[in-house]
């Protein structure tokens, strides 16, 4: 077979040759010093014949990526424990929510190791269609019932996730490199009187149908205020999800911002609608009070990763 050991390294400008080359002076010294984690991993299976490459993680994920695409591993032994020497950079620190997801036609027959309420909604669609209020679930029954509806009404596969309870908010990015700018956020504001907090969440009703906005008190605003601590936060939060995304030239990611100012990743939009009336157009104009809703638009949604 093929494999790729991969791994993040402090030498500099290393690939294949300079890592393979210090792998076999590590193991001829063996009885001396032990070698490194990879280059043992590396050793064992190459000694059992198969094809190994030493693809190590510097400060260019780029490279990373290019060689896998041009070496094509049947199979890849991740043995990184850190990026640009930060361990928290190895999975980017960004916090989202624990899901699980079921492919069409696979039936809910376990209860899955998350805490409810569980976030239920299709796997591919936009718009949020296929979100109500019966998708967010709160025992094993409900979850089994409300995977079973999805998949019939929509056709496709399914993701339930652990429902943040908190401000939604709408953080669009434009730009490239050190270029990237985090325009003013938006945030879709419910009237607490009008309320449950089960029912504060982005329905395809609550996204598009003008009457129950208005029956509900439901706005998109500029945001409310946060502490500047807040707002770095957030601000580093999109400008690593952006990056971590391969996203580029322009992008909204959807978050929530708890009541003790946790902020998790619900969703990035790499296509987001720009027109009129929309939260990324009415972002950029950076406009003060309630934003205005085009019903025209209430057909139309965001394409998603």
């Amino acid at each position: 077979m093929r494999l790729a050991v991969v791994f993040d390294t402090p030498y500099s400008g290393w690939g294949h040759p300079e890592h393979e080359a210090q792998m076999e002076r590590e193991v001829a010294a063996w009885k001396v010093d032990e070698p490194e984690m990879e280059y043992q991993v590396a050793h064992a299976l190459r000694e059992r014949g198969h094809q190994v490459r030493l693809l190590s993680v510097g400060n260019d994920l780029q490279y990373l990526v290019r060689c896998r695409e041009e070496w094509a591993p049947d199979l890849v032994f991740n043995g990184a424990e850190a990026f640009r020497g930060n361990a928290a950079l190895a999975y980017f620190g960004i916090q989202v929510p624990g899901f699980v997801s079921y492919r069409l036609h696979e039936k809910v027959q376990t209860e899955p190791d998350l805490k409810f309420a569980l976030f239920v909604m299709p796997l591919q669609a936009d718009g949020s269609a296929g979100i109500a209020q019966a998708s967010v679930v709160q025992d094993f029954a409900s979850l089994a019932e409300r995977v079973a509806f999805v998949q019939e009404r929509f056709g496709q596969g399914v993701i339930a996730e652990e429902f943040v309870d908190g401000r939604e908010l709408y953080v669009s990015v434009i730009g490239n490199d050190d270029a990237r700018e985090i325009l003013p956020i938006i945030e879709m504001v419910f009237d607490k009187r009008k309320t449950r907090p089960e029912e504060r969440i982005a329905t395809r009703f609550a996204k598009w149908d003008e009457a129950y906005r208005e029956r509900k008190g439901i706005r998109n605003v500029i945001a409310r205020p946060t502490s500047k601590a807040v707002r770095e936060r957030i601000w580093e939060t999109c400008r690593t999800a952006y990056r971590a995304l391969w996203l580029r030239d322009y992008a909204r990611l959807d978050l929530r911002l708890t009541p003790d100012g946790q902020i998790w990743v619900l969703e990035a939009n790499a296509n987001p609608f720009i027109s009129y009336g929309h939260d990324m157009a009415n972002s950029r104009k950076g406009g003060n009070g309630v934003l205005r809703f085009h019903p025209a638009h209430r057909r139309c949604g965001d394409s998603s990763i």
